[in-house]
């Protein structure tokens, strides 16, 4: 097998194209190509009249010497000088035998990173228990839209919390930029597309699922879980560790219950506060880590289609587009965008009373009327309030500076969970919005109009507006007057890092692995999922080891 990457084609290709491109490309008859499977799909936009797609193919070759062993050879000594044709990696995951403890794992949380690590423990035959704080995926979902409807928060289900974690709520985006050398990514997909995602997110450059495919899926990974021997507890929040001379002993749940455990795989998700707090009180190690602020932006996806695909605008073949910018402020501060919804909508994400939070969401077909993304400010620990590097509280200070943002946007929208916004033309002039122009903004319970001005420091006001022109520079009509800025962005990504060493550990208790965005080591579903399967694989080699 050959991989072949950069074949080009243009969009409208009959499909025998693509096996005659690859032939040409290897210099060999079409008959000589027994089989041929795209690894990826993209498309260049940067010529709008004359976009292509990209793609990345696995070959098989036939025999076209006597010796099988001399045709495969002969191959790679052909091709030993091209970085565009090398052999396909082995990307095939290898199980350990099935191990008969005393003791089974315990899984904290039942995101993309509990999910996986549950998952891949359960295929190795180690009977998994989850504890999740937050409830089953369809009476989450149910929680989580009676709060966007009626405004009655419930702090252990909502979009932070319960099965699925946020990433549920979102637009199920697949891609990452971690180094995978292991191919644990194209594992994570292919659990996926076992539980009911399309095939097409194993080859296009950026899959995505959308919310309400991702409902079912997490059930039917569920299911696979409690079919392989593993348990799913819903509604049990952990409220305490039990820890001997260093080591791991057990766990205690809000209800009392103590539940012995040798191994615990924290994947609390970016928002478990409360648990954050009961970590650092108990003593594991953790530091303050940089993650960023901002608002949610919202176009009508119309403008952004014109401005990336030019006359292919609502070709059915390349879909919404989407967007990438950054910008690097003068006050040394980078404004990026952040989790770009094509055709979605931004939703209200906040998990605590008395706050307003930000997010974004997209569903499969990505058909809503306008396009979001956070255009967010990154921060270091050296910004957060309240405490200084050698505080022994500095670890938490990231979490004072989100609550303290999240409650004065709760204030600007009204204290009724409506969110502060404004026009971007007006706040680029620095006045207040009354009235909405022909940007009609999605969030949900609603959108209360003021001056966000002081909604973040002064630092990220001021670099925002020196990127927003600059965006439109790039994107025509980014800086449009009508367009809506919604606050606030503050869960971008951890605040903390719950840090371990090179065995996956906490660097301070054996036996306790941190894991995924709420241990400061992933960043979306994706990278969430491929760090999953390694804290699994550790927990393993340990438990196998005893």
């Amino acid at each position: 097998m050959l991989r072949i990457t950069d074949l080009r084609l243009p969009l409208e290709h009959p499909p025998e194209a693509l096996k005659a491109a690859a032939a040409r490309r290897l210099g060999l008859p079409e008959t000589a190509i027994r089989s041929i499977s795209v690894f990826k799909r993209s498309h260049d936009a940067r010529k709008k009249y004359a976009l292509s797609f990209i793609y990345t193919v696995d070959v098989e070759v036939g025999v076209v010497s006597e010796s099988e062993d001399d045709n495969d050879a002969a191959l790679l000594d052909k091709f030993a000088d091209d970085q565009k044709i090398r052999p396909t990696p082995d990307t095939s995951y290898h199980f350990v035998a099935k191990a008969h403890l005393a003791t089974r794992p315990v899984i904290i949380g039942f995101g993309p990173a509990g999910i996986f690590a549950a998952l891949v423990l359960a295929q190795m035959g180690f009977r998994p228990l989850v504890l999740e704080r937050g409830k089953a995926v369809r009476e989450r979902t149910k929680d989580t839209w009676g709060f966007w409807r009626n405004k009655v928060l419930d702090p252990e289900s909502n979009v932070q919390f319960g099965e699925g974690g946020a990433g549920t709520f979102s637009d199920g985006k697949l891609y990452s930029q971690v180094k995978d050398s292991q191919h644990l990514g194209r594992k994570v997909l292919t659990e996926f597309v076992k539980a009911g995602a399309p095939e097409e997110i194993l080859y296009d450059a950026k899959p995505h699922i959308g919310t309400f495919r991702l409902v079912s899926m997490v059930e039917h990974m569920r299911r696979e879980i409690e079919s392989l021997g593993g348990e799913i507890r819903f509604q049990s929040r952990v409220t305490g560790l039990r820890i001997e001379r260093g080591r791991m002993r057990g766990v205690r749940l809000a209800n009392g219950e103590e539940i012995a455990a040798d191994y615990v795989v924290l994947a609390l998700g970016h928002s478990a506060r409360d648990s954050f707090e009961m970590l650092h009180a108990t003593g594991v190690f953790m530091e303050a880590k940089p993650f960023s602020v901002g608002f949610r932006i919202e176009h009508p996806q119309s403008l952004i289609d014109r401005a990336r695909l030019g006359p292919n605008a609502g070709n059915p073949l390349l879909g919404a587009a989407d967007y990438k910018l950054v910008h690097h402020a003068a006050n040394g501060r980078a404004v990026y965008s952040f989790c770009m919804c094509p055709g979605g909508q931004v939703v209200a994400a906040t998990s605590e009373e008395g706050c307003v939070v930000t997010n974004g969401m997209s569903q499969y077909s990505r058909a809503e009327r306008n396009a979001n993304a956070g255009i967010v400010v990154g921060i270091t620990p050296e910004d957060y309030p309240g405490s200084n590097v050698g505080d022994p509280l500095h670890a938490l200070s990231g979490i004072r500076l989100q609550r303290q943002l999240e409650r004065h946007a709760f204030e600007l929208g009204g204290s009724t969970y409506e969110a502060p916004g404004q026009l971007v033309g007006d706040f680029l002039a620095g006045r207040p919005s009354t009235r909405l122009g022909t940007v009609i903004p999605s969030y949900q319970p609603g959108v209360h109009l003021t001056d966000l001005s002081n909604a973040l420091p002064d630092y990220a006001i001021s670099a925002i507006r020196e990127a927003l022109p600059a965006f439109g520079r790039q994107i025509k009509g980014f800086d449009m007057n009508d367009a809506v800025l919604t606050g606030v962005e503050t869960r971008t990504s951890s605040p903390l890092r719950i840090t371990r060493g090179a065995d996956f550990q906490s660097l301070n208790v054996e036996g306790l692995y941190p894991a995924g965005e709420g241990a400061g080591y992933a960043g979306g579903i994706l990278s969430a999922g491929i760090d999953g399967i390694r804290i699994a694989e550790a927990v393993a080699v340990a438990m196998l080891a005893v």
